[in-house]
């Protein structure tokens, strides 16, 4: 049975969880896509980042930035399955083989939907996108972090436990490449670069 300091502490963690956790889950659920590039690795990620944010919600300080904390966890959890699966075997699902074969000669992933395009299309094109996607992650990270969830450069050193003056040599870097292969699409856009007469 619950003591009364129990419950209300249970009924706060609850609050502070609704009101200030929750609303970032679509935030969530791209940044964890646009690392994995699989939507249910993505859902894993965004699950166990509530559950590790619940569990350890006394650890966060009421009023902060509970989005630049929730990605914090994301994150984390990220890295720490990468490092599972690196350190085991590839699997190979059985099932997926089995479909394939039986699918005489059709592509078993026709009717996938591309989430990256999804998400990003009202802001962007798909060649902003899939230039984008194909940065290396730490490029990727920092762009998604800072040009798409709008954290500052502060946030993003903390989040992603780098110093600032490599999020910001990150982020000159990323975006030049981004300008170097999104050069022709901008200019057949009708884009001009400013500084050329």
């Amino acid at each position: 049975m619950l003591l009364t300091d129990d419950i209300l502490t249970k009924r706060n963690h609850d609050q502070i969880f609704e009101e200030e956790f929750l609303p970032h889950a679509d935030a969530l659920k791209t940044f964890a896509y646009h690392l994995t590039y699989n939507e249910t690795d993505a859902d894993d990620l965004v699950q166990e980042t509530y559950l590790k944010s619940y569990r350890f919600i006394d650890k966060y300080l009421v009023g902060t930035n509970a989005k630049a904390w929730l990605f914090k966890i994301l994150k984390n959890e990220f890295i720490n399955r990468y490092r599972k699966k690196v350190k085991r075997p590839k699997a190979v699902d059985f099932e997926e083989i089995i479909h394939y074969h039986n699918e005489e000669g059709d592509n078993p992933y026709s009717s996938y939907v591309d989430l990256r395009v999804e998400l990003y299309q009202a802001m962007m094109g798909d060649e902003v996108t899939t230039a984008i996607n194909s940065l290396a992650v730490d490029f990727r990270t920092v762009i998604l972090l800072c040009d798409i969830e709008g954290f500052t450069y502060e946030e993003i050193s903390k989040i992603i436990d780098i110093p600032i003056g490599t999020v910001r040599s990150r982020l000159f870097r990323a975006r030049n490449m981004l300008k170097e292969r999104l050069t022709k699409y901008a200019a057949e856009h009708g884009y001009k670069d400013k500084r050329k007469k």
